[in-house]
Parts: C-alpha cells; structure tokens; sequence
C-alpha cells in the first residue's frame, strides 16, 4: 500500500535540544524550541498590561510535537491526531548546517565535514577569485551578514570591489550592491566562484548576497542565490527521477541540490509565500514528491538570535496546518521536520548541533512515538517506500511502522 503524493515540509532550522555531540560543535545547551518559548514567556511578563498572546502551537502540539521525546517546554497533548506519527532525529553527518542536513536526509551522510574557513579563505583562492571576476576582493573574514555591508558596504560602493565573507558554516559568500553588481553579473561571479572552489576547498555553498539603499541603512534583498555543491552519490531525488515519479522542489530545495534531477524550481520570497504555495501544491493534481523548505526561521530570526521573530513564524507556519490536513487526500503523506538548529537566544549567530522533530500525518498513518531515531536518512528511505520506489537507500526505511495496515483500516 503506497501514498500517492507526499510532501516533506522542512522548517529550517528548527531543532528541539542539543545533540550529545553538541559540545563539540560549540553548541552545548542549545535548544531553538525552547528559546522561542522562553522568549515569548518573558515578552509577556514584560507587557502583561497590554496582554500579550502566549507562544501558542496548537496544530503541531496535535501532531505531538511537545511529546517528542526530548522536548522540555509546551503542554503534552493528551489527545495527539490518531493519524499522527512523531518523534526525533539525530544527526549522523559531522555537519548542522542546510547542505548537510538536506543531503543526509535524502541519502548523501556527510562523514568527512565540509570545509571552513575561521580565518578566511586562502590567499591562492582569492588572487584566482579576483583574476576570474576582474574585481578586488574585501573582508575575507567570518561577519554577520547583516553588519558585513555596513562596514564595507560604502568601500564595496566606491571601488566596486566585491565583500567577501564567510561564517562558521561551510560558505562563500558575495555581497554587492544591485546598483554597483547588477544581479546577472553577481550570479555569474557566483558561478565562477562555484567552479573555483572544489577538491579541498569545495565548499558546500557560495552564496550571492544582494543589497541595497544608502549607508548607514543598507538593506540584503530577496535576490539571494545559493550555488551548492553537487551531491556526492545518488540522492532519493535521482532515484524518484529515474522512476518517472513527480518531485515538486518549493523555497531554496532547487539550489541546494543544484539543480541534480530536479526541472522546475519554485523559489519563495518569503514563508508565507512558501506556505501558500505548499497549500496550492496540495489543492492540485500534483501526484509525487512535494519538497519544501521554509528559511526565514533560520535566515531571518535564526541568525539575526530574534527569539521572538522565529516564535511568530512558527506561529504562521502553524496556522496552515489545519488546512493543509483539510486539502489532503486520502492517500497523501505530510511530513513536517527540519534540517539543524539555529538557537536565536544563544550568544552564537551561527547553526547548532540539535535534534530535529518529526511529525507525519496521513489519513493511513497510525498515532505512534517513534523515539529517538539516528540519521535523517531514514526520513529519505520512507519517503522511497511510501511512494512504492523499487529502489532504497542504504537507511532503513519505518514506513511500515507510521501506517495503517489494510487489515487495521
């Protein structure tokens, strides 16, 4: 018994707790969940004249989320979905950033981590870098997106040298003006820079980082690109390709597996629009897989340590759920999970090493706590088995135990 549609929502970033490795990664005690939770807690003691509405989940609650195993703030549900599966996972990857956590979960276990670069890349690679684009190079050092151009948007502007920057992750990053770099061009450094850096300094993702407006009030727009690296063995999406089965890219899926087995991308400008286009996505004749990812909780609130910003989206994300279970069909499958954590009420601006939650609901899933798993591949291999794939990966799939036997219906 096979589902004919399912759709694999990640809300990036959105961890529930530190991993047992997370000390190792600098990350001990993170916990994105409860930062949100804490966060909107202290909003209301702050402004308990003016009745602020408390950090509210009722839809993901349904679905189990403060059941998982693990999670240390919300209300347990007493009366979970009886369609609803949950539970979490643990990383396999040596890695918390997007690029490893999409790989992983569609098959590619990233053993060996992606390089950084804590002190900026190499001088080799930015004279072939300046030599490629015909451009000087500033900063060359980890910075907050955010504060990079403001300290070198107004030098970036008069000599039209390039601000490149990088982060605890594995990126190389560009920002430019649209004014000084129009948006073309500043792909096409991208692509050069993409083509630049492989073998030991392939790293997972260049990234093009658009702004605009005048100092000090410059603004990164809605032209981001991320360039990644390609996988490195056969993903879930070559194999559903290979099997004539639809796959339904929505957000940044399309550039984080550049592109490998995937036609039409439907970029988002923002999670609402991500969310609605995932509802009209379910409210069609799409049959296949439906992959979405939702950034702004990592982008926007994650990165920016906004507690009560990622609170507010996941509230947003919450308020679709509803509909998005009304609009499914009888043989669907809506998987709601993430890919690493951001914790915004850290000190860090950077990813941390936490576990991800699952929540799956169908109208053949089986209410059940899955527990603690290892590998977010797993999530890939049942994806496989729930659209009836011939091929699996090397994880094991548990798709026999979130549904519904034929004798149970």
């Amino acid at each position: 018994m096979s589902m004919k549609r399912v759709f694999l929502l990640v809300i990036d970033s959105f961890g529930i707790g530190q991993m047992p490795d997370a000390e190792n990664f600098g990350d001990k005690g993170s916990d994105t969940l409860a930062s949100c939770y804490y966060a909107f807690e202290r909003m209301q003691e702050e402004n308990s004249q003016s009745k602020v509405a408390p950090f509210f989940l009722p839809n993901l609650r349904n679905l189990g989320l403060f059941n998982i195993d693990g999670v240390s703030v919300g209300e347990k549900a007493a009366d979970i979905n009886k369609n609803a599966a949950y539970g979490r996972f643990s990383e396999k990857s040596m890695g918390k950033d997007t690029t490893v956590g999409h790989f992983e979960m569609m098959g590619n276990v990233c053993e060996k981590p992606f390089p950084v670069y804590p002190e900026g890349f190499p001088k080799e690679v930015i004279d072939e870098f300046e030599k490629l684009t015909g451009r000087g190079v500033l900063c060359n050092k980890p910075y907050s997106g955010t504060e990079v151009i403001k300290d070198y948007g107004e030098e970036h502007i008069k000599t039209g040298d390039l601000i490149v920057y990088t982060s605890a992750d594995s990126v190389f990053q560009i920002a430019a003006h649209e004014d000084i770099v129009p948006i073309d061009e500043l792909y096409s450094i991208c692509k050069k820079a993409r083509k630049l850096l492989n073998g030991e300094h392939a790293v997972a993702r260049v990234i093009a980082r658009p702004f605009v407006g005048k100092y000090p009030d410059f603004k990164r727009t809605s032209n981001r690109h991320d360039f990644s690296v390609e996988p490195f063995k056969r993903t879930v999406l070559d194999i559903l390709k290979d099997e004539n089965i639809n796959i339904y890219p929505i957000g940044k899926i399309y550039d984080i597996f550049a592109g490998k087995s995937l036609s039409k991308p439907h970029y988002t400008k923002n999670n609402l629009d991500g969310l609605n286009k995932t509802l009209e996505a379910i409210k069609s004749d799409f049959e296949g897989f439906c992959f979405i990812n939702l950034v702004d909780t990592d982008s926007v609130y994650g990165h920016r340590n906004d507690s009560v910003g990622y609170a507010k989206a996941l509230m947003e994300i919450d308020s679709f759920i509803p509909e998005f279970i009304k609009n499914l069909k009888e043989d669907d499958l809506l998987i709601i999970t993430a890919d690493h954590g951001c914790d915004p009420g850290t000190e860090s601006t950077d990813h941390s090493r936490e576990y991800i939650p699952f929540m799956a609901y169908g109208k053949k899933i089986k209410n059940i706590n899955l527990g603690t798993l290892q590998g977010f591949d797993k999530i890939g291999a049942t994806v496989l088995e729930a659209l009836g794939s011939k091929e699996c990966l090397d994880a094991e799939s548990f798709y026999k135990d979130i549904k519904i036997m034929e004798n149970e219906l």
